[in-house]
């Protein structure tokens, strides 16, 4: 048993330190729009210390839908995006299955969101590159 959890803790090591976040973490923002009924739906993914769209343009008081999940991998991974004051306070764990996550956005700004998770002594996810910006507009 202890070689297997040794196995398995050298083999996410080696995952953890393999991703190259500043290459896959580069993306447009993406500016939603309001479907038909009113929601502004966003498609997110994160994986090996990046998300896309990292950068993601919502209006005020429009109701937002995030569709959220992990691309394959050990590594576990979630989002934060945590203002209470602004109309969200979200930690969601993220798996390979799609999660819907809804809110409206009251206040205009720019906020950030990140992946909280750190390895053992490792740098978090956070300093690897997974992070990005929510900006909510007028």
């Amino acid at each position: 048993m202890k070689g297997i959890l040794t196995s398995v803790i050298v083999l996410l090591a080696v995952v953890y330190a393999a991703g190259n976040p500043q290459a896959q973490a580069q993306s447009e923002p993406y500016r939603a729009k309001a479907d038909a009924d009113g929601v502004q739906r966003v498609t997110m993914v994160g994986g090996d210390y990046f998300f896309k769209p990292a950068h993601i343009i919502v209006k005020v008081n429009v109701p937002v839908e995030l569709s959220v999940r992990k691309e394959p991998g050990l590594a576990p991974h979630n989002l934060v995006l945590n203002e209470p004051a602004a109309g969200f306070a979200i930690e969601q764990d993220l798996s390979q299955d799609i999660k819907k996550i809804t809110f409206t956005p009251k206040t205009a700004g720019k906020y950030p969101f990140y992946c909280s998770n750190k390895l053992l002594f490792f740098k978090s996810h956070r300093e690897r590159g997974m992070e990005g910006v929510l900006e909510v507009v007028e």
